[in-house]
């Protein structure tokens, strides 16, 4: 597991931005590693070093990760365990893997309501990908994304807010950043003391949500197979929309969503977070198998 302080995974973030941007106009099997080192400024010792401190895993690994070849590979060894977590109402023999979550729907009427008469915290934290920004219920989570050089905190809060307007807000900083420790330390996810989330949004949306939160780390899937566990096996345009709406970035995994041919599709927080997610979490996958 990635046992170092979120702060310096906060800090080692704007340097991986850059690697994933290098790696785009690369590829996995093109890395030259002196050359890789010197694009970012570093030897390549300190690259190594960031990649292990940051994920667990060689640059080269990382590369791999987030690569179109393994995305393939892990939808067709994870799609069908999404069809059947999904059958039998169980997650994933992978979860010992996975955010330990707890879950509840709002009523419908919250959701008509826009969060009126909800009193909600937020603020901002150190995240592995940047600033993480939270708003939350009595109840649980009801919102994470991000901020970084383009997207301010300000901005970032917003968009979350935007969703509930008639919901009351309050900052608070030191909640939020228990909250994100749990969050986005893997030695902290544990059964006994799970990460609490509301869900506010359509039946249809809450289903679709409920559904990503049965992909376990390291795996992906499609939009489609998501629509036929839902039952709606036509509805793979408006599974993308529900996808793309899901106010609980990471926690309830539409990172994990991806194109029919393997390719990381849209993320509301930017390909490239999506990119670094997918990356990070392989390391945490391949330090529980060691």
């Amino acid at each position: 597991m990635n046992t170092h302080a979120l702060p310096t995974t906060q800090s080692d973030y704007e340097t991986i931005r850059a690697a994933i941007r290098y790696l785009s106009e690369t590829g996995p099997d093109e890395i030259d590693l002196p050359l890789f080192a010197r694009a970012l400024g570093l030897s390549e010792r300190q690259l190594t070093d960031l990649f292990r401190r940051w994920c667990g895993l060689s640059p080269k690994s990382f590369a791999q990760a987030v690569a179109l070849d393994h995305a393939k590979s892990l939808l067709a060894e994870h799609a069908s365990v999404l069809d059947t977590t999904f059958e039998v109402g169980l997650s994933s023999s992978s979860r010992l893997h996975d955010l330990f979550v707890t879950y509840e729907a709002m009523p419908p009427g919250v959701f008509r309501a826009k969060g009126a008469g909800i009193d909600m915290i937020w603020g901002a934290a150190p995240s592995p990908f940047g600033t993480a920004v939270v708003t939350a219920t009595n109840y649980g989570i009801s919102g994470l994304g991000f901020a970084d050089g383009e997207i301010s905190i300000e901005m970032a809060f917003q968009d979350l807010a935007n969703r509930w307007p008639n919901a009351r807000f309050t900052r608070n900083d030191a909640r939020v950043a228990q909250l994100a420790a749990n969050i986005f330390d893997p030695q902290r996810w544990s059964a006994d003391q799970p990460v609490r989330v509301v869900l506010i949004g359509t039946d249809f949306e809450v289903k679709v949500w409920e559904t990503l939160l049965r992909i376990p780390v390291g795996g992906a899937t499609t939009y489609g197979a998501v629509a036929n566990c839902i039952g709606r096996p036509a509805a793979s345009r408006a599974v993308g929309a529900a996808v793309g709406k899901n106010p609980i970035s990471f926690v309830v995994p539409c990172h994990r969503v991806v194109g029919t041919s393997g390719a990381l599709t849209g993320y509301h927080w930017g390909v490239p977070r999506k990119r670094a997610i997918l990356g990070w979490e392989a390391g945490v996958v391949s330090a529980t198998r060691q």
